[in-house]
């Protein structure tokens, strides 16, 4: 499955979560870096809702981008 991933970068590092997964979140110091945790982060998490006996939601967020001119 394709999850879409928001990635937020702060002063000093990149946090990202997960729309379709509440609570799935991840930091690193470098993009790659929290690509790659929150790929670990999103196995987990659905590994704890397959324990728990819960439903795995499919994906049904998507992103745009939208270019603004500036004021």
């Amino acid at each position: 499955m394709r999850y879409t991933v928001i990635i937020e970068k702060g002063d000093s590092s990149f946090g990202a979560f997960v729309p379709d997964l509440p609570g799935c979140i991840a930091a690193g110091e470098t993009k790659g870096e929290v690509l790659e945790l929150i790929k670990e982060a999103i196995e987990f998490h659905i590994e704890g809702l397959k324990e728990d006996g819960k439903a795995i939601p499919k994906p049904y967020c998507d992103f745009a981008q939208v270019e603004v001119k500036a004021a």
